[in-house]
Order: structure tokens, then C-alpha cells, then sequence
């Protein structure tokens, strides 16, 4: 039997940081930018990741996320594989489109120890499985969408942390400001039409492309 306690550790379990999927080890074109100086500092940071959850992570991740969520509740793995597969085709890089993969496939590995119906994807993108944690958890789709969102912002909150660099303090001041951000992309993507599903956040991929060949790294590509 699920309580409103559990549930809530549910999506706390799904958004954590430790969660085993290797999240930490992706920058999404950051590491690029604060290289070339785009991002030098806390409020360069935190423009760089407000820009990219309002014009990617808005008006992509999370709209699709939605029309997944909505399908693996259904349990309709048509449905699934066709939206898992549209999110890859919209990664503007192969940087990011091996992040998802790779994401995703780790994500799906520890759902099926907890039993949760997999379907057959091969790979399974991120936003995929993470609709079909939310579903297997009873997560409803408001809170899988900010779940979503706040694990993507802490994930580029702690890499900024680490290469401008900043202080534990910036990135929670950081943190604190984007709330109220991720909580308007959340519900405006369930406003977002399928034909305008999209992103467009240029700089981020021109960083990620340019991160592929950059010299020095600490993130991977």
C-alpha cells in the first residue's frame, strides 16, 4: 500500500542525485561555456541554465515527458517508443543524444530490479524511462514533470559548481531562484500543441558540439 508519505519518497528516490544513472558525469555543452568564457561567474551561470530550461527543457523534455507519462500509464508502448524516439531525434548533438542513451538504459536497469514493465526500446532514452518510474510509482504528472526538471537543474547547478567554480552557497541560492522557473515550464507544457514541441536553445548546442573535441575535460562526451 503507497501512503502520501511514500509517494513522496518515491519522487525523491526518482529526482535524487544519487540515483545510480551517471547524470553527474554530463555537463550539456556547460563545461564548453565556461572554457570560452560564456559562463564566468554565479549570475552567468545561472542566465545560462534559466535560458536552457525555458527554451529546451520547456518546451521539449517536459512536454514530451507529459505525452510519455500519459502513455505509460495507458500502458501503451506504441505511444512510448514513438515520443522516446522523437526526444532522441531532437538532441541537437550526438553528445547529447549519447547522454540520453546512456541515461536511460542505466534508469531502466534499476527498474527492472524493482520490477517495473520495461518495454522493449533498445536503447531507451531518459525521459522514457523516467515516465515509466513515474508511472510504476503512481507519481502524477505535475510532480514527475517538476521531479524532471529539478533533478535536470541540480545536475547543471553542481556542474556549474565545479567549473567556473563556485561556492556550495552560490549553488543554493542558485537553486532557490530557479524554483519558481521550473515550476512555470512545468505547467505551461501541458499547453505546449505537439507541433510546437521543440527546442531552441542555439548556444547550448554549439557548446555540446564544441565540448566533443575540447582538449581538456572533466565532464564526457
Amino acid at each position: 500500500m503507497r501512503t502520501p508519505s511514500t509517494h513522496l519518497l518515491r519522487i525523491l528516490h526518482l529526482a535524487s542525485p544519487a540515483l545510480p544513472i551517471g547524470a553527474f558525469h554530463f555537463s550539456q555543452g556547460l563545461e564548453y561555456a565556461v572554457e570560452v568564457g560564456w559562463v564566468k561567474n554565479e549570475p552567468t551561470a545561472l542566465e545560462w541554465i534559466s535560458g536552457v530550461a525555458r527554451h529546451a527543457i520547456g518546451t521539449l523534455d517536459l512536454p514530451v515527458l507529459l505525452r510519455l507519462h500519459r502513455a505509460a500509464c495507458l500502458g501503451d508502448d506504441e505511444g512510448l517508443r514513438c515520443w522516446g524516439r522523437f526526444v532522441l531525434a531532437a538532441r541537437e548533438t550526438e553528445e547529447l543524444r549519447a547522454e540520453d542513451r546512456h541515461m536511460g538504459s542505466a534508469l531502466a536497469r534499476i527498474l527492472r530490479e524493482f520490477d517495473a514493465r520495461i518495454p522493449g526500446a533498445n536503447p531507451p532514452g531518459y525521459a522514457e524511462m523516467f515516465a515509466v518510474a513515474c508511472a510504476h510509482w503512481n507519481i502524477a504528472e505535475n510532480e514527475a514533470l517538476q521531479a524532471y526538471g529539478w533533478a535536470w537543474a541540480e545536475n547543471q547547478v553542481l556542474a556549474a559548481v565545479k567549473l567556473v567554480p563556485l561556492g556550495q552557497s552560490a549553488g543554493q541560492r542558485m537553486l532557490h531562484s530557479l524554483v519558481p522557473l521550473l515550476e512555470e515550464i512545468s505547467a505551461q507544457a501541458f499547453d505546449i500543441d505537439d507541433d510546437d514541441i521543440g527546442a531552441c536553445a542555439v548556444l547550448q548546442g554549439l557548446a555540446s558540439a564544441r565540448h566533443e573535441t575540447q582538449y581538456t575535460r572533466l565532464f564526457k562526451s
